[in-house]
């Protein structure tokens, strides 16, 4: 069982010396218990505290990360079967598989796509992750050269792929800096993977023919000193595959079953040869549980649905989709254009600023900090209001850009004109309008 915060609480020094970014250590203890802030972040808990509390705050699946510097990805790191009961912590990891049998314009041509496919939804961008080489030559030269190409060509975090213990060492010294994922050891060579894992401090892929096997595997390589490891079933159709995920994640979830308790990979690429087939079965596989999800290639048409479904599913239910603060240029605006401010709710940006392009009227949008509430429900909350408009006004730089000093505040934030008049002396606010459908309207009349 998870200690509560008050638990925690008993275990830390209680000094409130605020190095944890926290005001108080109850602070502090109540977000560990969250899974809110890594232990790590208190610089004087004592060792023995540390060690009762890692062992009590780490998640029943490790979290495993596969890359390095700002392309590293995390999976794992799960508490729960269900969104709703929580959150889901860490987003599968998409990769696209790359043959190293390929020859050298195929390859080109896919890391063209994976480097191109890029979405920016709600604020964020979508895209994805992995790179899988699979060495399926059998000679590790060859492997090598392709693990080179990827390097120099994508940024991506890789996965390498050998059956060969020695053709797969060959391909992480090539890569040792990037931190792969080596796949896969098996209970043919578990010994000489354990040993390059523990050699390069590479992260590896348990892959076995069942379950049973899997944790054989992975009782043997905890006791050789790995601890960062992805597994595999080794299942390769969708049902047996799709069961699979179900009994791991339960299995290291309601049972704490340590040797199971690792984010998995899932290969769809090895399930059908039919792409949009391939795509469905990533789906679920997205949803149901998988760690890393392989495809044989990427498509526009199936990555973005692929890409927006993990995105839907792991978003934080408590927390809504918020874009940055600042001001937003729409349109190319200068000296003499309108000055609009809106709540940083993401749907509410997108809307307001998608009307703002369909009036043709180039204008600058303030988004003002709301913690990701609308406009409606940030005003009633006293989040946007004339005393914390005003000082974000004052300090965004607005009034460098423009001459007039005029600023459009929503319509249901009507009650608050007089308020921003008497805390923004120079400026004049005007009400736009109740409903954002009306904006294109409004902004045909303006005049600096």
């Amino acid at each position: 069982m998870p200690l509560t915060g008050i638990e925690i609480f008993k275990l830390l020094p209680k000094t409130n010396c605020k190095q944890c970014g926290e005001p108080t250590c109850l602070a502090f203890a109540m977000k560990l218990a969250a899974g809110k802030v890594e232990l790590a972040l208190c610089p004087t808990l004592s060792e023995e505290a540390k060690s009762k509390l890692a062992e009590a705050s780490a998640p029943p699946i490790r979290p495993v990360s596969i890359g390095a510097g700002g392309r590293t990805v995390k999976v794992g790191g799960e508490t729960v079967m269900f969104r709703h009961e929580k959150r889901f912590e860490n987003p599968p990891g998409l990769a696209m598989l790359i043959k190293d049998t390929l020859d050298d314009a195929e390859i080109d041509k896919r890391l063209e796509r994976f480097n191109t496919f890029q979405y920016i939804r709600v604020g964020l961008t979508l895209r994805p992750e992995l790179i899988a080489i699979r060495n399926d030559s059998g000679v590790a030269d060859k492997f090598v050269a392709v693990i080179n190409k990827v390097k120099q060509k994508s940024d991506g975090a890789l996965i390498l792929m050998s059956a060969k213990a020695d053709v797969l060492a060959a391909g992480a010294k090539a890569c040792a800096d990037r931190k792969p994922l080596l796949y896969a050891a098996t209970k043919d060579n578990a010994d000489a993977v354990a040993a390059l894992a523990k050699e390069t401090a590479c992260p590896v892929v348990l892959k076995a023919g069942s379950v049973d096997e899997l944790v054989e595997l992975s009782n043997k390589l905890t006791a050789a000193g790995i601890k960062d490891m992805v597994l595999d079933t080794g299942s390769r159709t969708l049902r047996r595959a799709f069961e699979d995920q179900i009994w791991v994640r339960s299995a290291a979830l309601a049972k704490k079953f340590r040797p199971l308790g690792f984010p998995t990979i899932v290969l769809p690429c090895e399930m059908t040869d039919d792409p949009m087939k391939e795509a469905v079965i990533a789906s679920v596989f997205v949803a149901k549980y998988g760690g890393i999800v392989v495809l044989s290639d990427m498509r526009g048409e199936s990555l973005f649905p692929l890409l927006v479904e993990r995105l839907n599913i792991y978003t934080d239910p408590q927390r809504p989709l918020a874009t940055t603060e600042g001001i937003y240029e729409i349109g190319g605006p200068n000296e003499n254009s309108p000055v609009l401010i809106t709540s940083n709710f993401s749907l509410t940006y997108f809307i307001v600023s998608g009307e703002i392009e369909n009036s043709k009227v180039p204008s600058y949008l303030l988004v003002k900090d709301t913690e990701g509430l609308s406009v409606m429900t940030a005003w009633a909350a006293g989040k946007f209001v004339a005393d914390a408009i005003a000082p974000f006004v004052k300090k965004c730089g607005i009034a460098d850009k423009v001459k007039h000093h005029k600023l459009v505040i929503p319509g249901y934030a009507a009650a608050e004109s007089g308020g921003l008049e008497e805390e923004l002396s120079g400026w004049k606010i005007m009400v736009g309008p109740r409903e954002a459908a009306h904006i294109p309207a409004y902004l045909k009349t303006w005049t600096p």
